[in-house]
């Protein structure tokens, strides 16, 4: 039972000083101390009553739907309880459409439990016949899980499984199809598996997601956001499979989880949701995806952001920022520490080029500063991009124990930048258009040796 959850490692995500560049020092992380979750009692006690297996339940079981049972007990849950979704005998499943999850309450998902997204789009229309198709406007479903409000929570040891490989009702083709469709021009209405807007102190705790249709975890305009313990597992070719994206969000940090997906393990944007800062992500694990990202939307700012003892284990890119013209903005004050990368065609991926076709226009100019990357180890050879737009947009890089083993200098590719090395060692030399390079100095940083860092991905 839930109420048996392992509570006795905590960890305090303290306040650090973390990054003494020339303007000084600053706070790169959230700046709450961060403990681990504690489960909350429980208000009401739901029973499966449907057997699923990998993901697939009987036809006849399709309409059977537990949303109804699911959002009742919420509504009625006193705050600061949760509703608890629990297998009982051979049912282990629930099966729902979009739910609306209030502030003051958790929804807490038992083990050897799954809550099962409908397979039908007009579940989650947010107009008629929008979801489930690709056209020129996008934004046609809700979310399967809906949060707003502070103090929300979703917890558990169980599954929330978005079935993005299984066909919609009455159509031929899965949520991923109309992803793949959507390359060729228009948009994809694709549900999403929980968005957040205006949900301060959120917590994702030890819950496995899986099989989005799109992203998978959205938080905007959210202050304190704490993602703890959580295991997202969806095949690397689901297009935008985004793991978890803080956007316009601030006090957020994401620890001792585990993230495969098909694209940005974390995206950290800054758009239209207003600026992100406050940023811890640490002691966590990457494995197939596009890598730690900021971006691509920075242009209502991003800064204080701290990445620190991670892996990543065959991501395409690995520390990664980008961005362009119709979409950039500032972003700075970006500490990256005790880093092991292996299998990354990008290990470095610094870009005011996100979209790099010649084409494009526009007065959103990305801008990096005070990117600070130390103690890092790639341990196989790939490519280092770090470029900024133009002279009066350079950017500014600070390296320090940062090795990637195997790189020849025709895998640098820098311009338009101020680059400072070491004291300890690098072994690769930014050169290209108007990039200036000088000796660091100050405290050192150790290369990480990355034995033992790479684990496998838990068993789920």
């Amino acid at each position: 039972m839930m109420s048996a959850l392992n509570r006795k490692y905590r960890l305090a995500i303290a306040l650090l000083c973390v990054v003494p560049i020339s303007t000084g020092c600053f706070l790169g992380q959230d700046t709450r101390t961060v403990h681990e979750p504690i489960v909350p009692a429980v208000c009401e006690v739901l029973k499966a009553s449907l057997t699923a297996s990998h993901g697939e339940l009987a036809q006849a079981d399709e309409s059977r739907l537990d949303t109804r049972r699911i959002q009742d007990a919420i509504d009625h849950c006193a705050k600061g309880k949760a509703v608890e979704l629990s297998s009982s005998g051979n049912a282990n499943a629930f099966l729902s459409g979009p739910l609306d999850l209030f502030g003051e309450v958790t929804l807490l998902i038992d083990r050897n439990t799954t809550l099962l997204a409908s397979r039908n789009p007009r579940d989650y229309d947010t107009r008629p016949g929008a979801c489930g198709t690709v056209d020129e406007k996008g934004g046609g479903c809700r979310a399967l899980i809906n949060v707003e409000g502070p103090n929300a929570a979703v917890e558990g040891d169980g599954v929330i499984d978005g079935r993005g490989q299984t066909k919609l009702i009455g159509q031929h083709e899965t949520w991923w199809d109309l992803a793949e469709k959507a390359r060729s021009g228009g948009k994809q209405n694709c549900f999403r598996l929980i968005v957040a807007n205006n949900a301060d102190n959120f917590t994702l705790y030890r819950i496995t997601l899986r099989n989005s249709p799109n992203f998978h975890v959205v938080v905007s305009k959210t202050n304190g956001f704490t993602a703890w313990g959580v295991k997202i597992d969806t095949p690397a070719n689901a297009r935008n499979t985004d793991g978890i994206d803080p956007s316009g969000s601030k006090n957020v940090t994401i620890t001792q989880s585990w993230i495969r997906d098909g694209d940005d393990n974390v995206a950290i944007k800054s758009g239209g949701a207003g600026p992100s800062t406050n940023i811890s992500i640490v002691h966590n694990h990457f494995y197939y995806g596009h890598g730690m990202s900021i971006g691509s939307e920075t242009f209502s700012g991003a800064s204080k952001i701290l990445v620190s003892d991670l892996t990543m284990d065959g991501t395409t890119s690995g520390i990664r920022i980008k961005s362009d013209v119709t979409r950039g903005g500032l972003v700075e004050g970006v500490t990256y520490e005790n880093v092991c990368m292996r299998d990354i065609k990008r290990p470095i991926d610094i870009s005011p080029f996100y979209e790099k076709n010649g084409t494009q226009s526009g007065n959103k100019i990305p801008v990096y500063r005070q990117i600070n990357i130390r103690g890092v180890h790639d341990l196989t050879r790939g490519k280092v991009i770090m470029d900024s737009l133009d002279a009066t947009h350079a950017g500014s890089i600070w390296l320090n124990g940062v090795e990637i083993d195997g790189i020849k200098p025709e895998d640098v590719e820098a311009q338009y930048g101020a680059f400072t090395l070491g004291p300890s060692s690098v072994n690769f030399v930014p050169g290209g258009p108007a990039v200036a390079v000088q000796k660091g100095s100050g405290a050192t940083f150790a290369v990480p040796n990355c034995n033992g860092s790479f684990v496998p991905f838990p068993t789920i």
